[in-house]
């Protein structure tokens, strides 16, 4: 990935490439788990003004390992700490991607 590219545009591209945690995310730009999830929303915006150009932006949400629970409604982009229904703490992370609408 291109050095002379915004920390956005390096996340956009990343996530061209298929579904990805903020993890995996970081590690592909180089930046730091936390400020990846401050920039996602602002990704998500400029995906969504540009979607005939690049596609969607998606959120395959977090889900309880322990009983399956599914965070479908959540706001925030960052994996919750534990599920509300079993209180278990093993929380499969969200993954994130831009899909082309086809």
């Amino acid at each position: 990935m291109s050095n002379d590219l915004t920390a956005r545009q390096r996340i956009i591209e990343a996530l061209k490439g298929g579904m990805l945690t903020a993890k995996d995310i970081s590690k592909a730009v180089g930046l730091k788990e936390k400020e990846v999830i401050d920039h996602l929303p602002h990704v998500a915006k400029s995906v969504e003004a540009r979607k005939g150009e690049w596609g969607s932006f998606v959120v395959e949400p977090a889900r309880c390992l322990d009983c399956g629970f599914v965070f479908r409604k959540r706001e925030r982009l960052k994996s919750p700490g534990k599920c509300p229904i079993c209180r278990g703490e093993g929380i499969a992370e969200a993954r994130y991607g831009i899909v082309d609408e086809e």
